[in-house]
């Protein structure tokens, strides 16, 4: 009786060893994929997207003129600030300014034609025009900077430039003249459309089109003469057509 006890309690003891054996190998188990080493912070910086730092200006001097200087500064997206000073004021004005990526093509075109960084080519021309004033160009891309001045030149490249900004400086006072002129002396938006529509027919408009949102209101806002509204309306079917 006893021995046949023992027989059946056998297999059952050989089964729960196993399963003992077979849990503990579980428990001790690891995982032996390797883990890829935890990026650096140096590695995580590396491959951020850094923003390029670049600046630029244009500066433009004639102290006999009713606009005796003005400024234009602005980052690798186009966007920055003109400041400008009039004959007689002792106070400059500063406006923000962004220009549109048709602009900011040409302009960055003409700059990278320039090897502006790369030169040291003096783009002043034997010619001096100084009494029609002097145009200064700087670029500062962290860690080169280069600054040339010249009243006229030779290089199409660098006068094509100046004029560029140009065009943008003509176009931003504009809108800061016309701003004033609607506030305080609606009568003077009449000239000031002249004076818009001569910079268009001439092309020394940076973008036109910016215009449009402005000329847009004019051409509804009664608090100007009628004339000024119709010449705005006249001037938007011109640049959209």
């Amino acid at each position: 009786m006893r021995r046949a006890i023992l027989n059946l309690l056998f297999p059952v003891l050989i089964i729960l060893g196993l399963a003992v054996i077979s849990f503990a190998q579980d428990a001790t188990k690891t995982n032996e994929r390797p883990q890829p080493p935890a990026q650096s912070p140096q590695r995580r910086e590396e491959n951020r997207h850094q923003p390029d730092a670049s600046r630029y200006s244009w500066e433009f001097k004639q102290p006999a003129f009713l606009v005796s200087h003005i400024l234009i500064e602005h980052d690798a997206l186009g966007r920055g600030k003109i400041t400008f000073e009039q004959k007689g004021e002792d106070t400059p004005i500063v406006e923000p300014i962004e220009l549109s990526t048709s602009t900011l093509g040409r302009i960055f075109g003409l700059w990278g034609d320039l090897r502006f960084l790369d030169s040291t080519e003096n783009y002043q021309s034997a010619k001096n025009f100084a009494h029609l004033g002097t145009y200064s160009l700087h670029w500062d891309d962290s860690k080169r900077q280069r600054t040339a001045e010249f009243n006229w030149s030779d290089n199409k490249e660098a006068w094509k430039l100046a004029n560029e900004y140009r065009h943008v400086a003509d176009q931003a006072i504009f809108v800061f003249d016309m701003k004033v002129a609607r506030e305080n002396q609606p009568l003077n938006t009449t000239t000031l459309m002249k004076q818009l529509e001569s910079l268009l027919n001439r092309g020394e408009l940076s973008d036109p089109y910016q215009l449009v949102p402005l000329l847009t209101d004019l051409s509804t806002d009664e608090r100007i003469p009628l004339i000024a509204r119709n010449h705005a309306d006249r001037l938007l079917k011109k640049i959209e057509k």
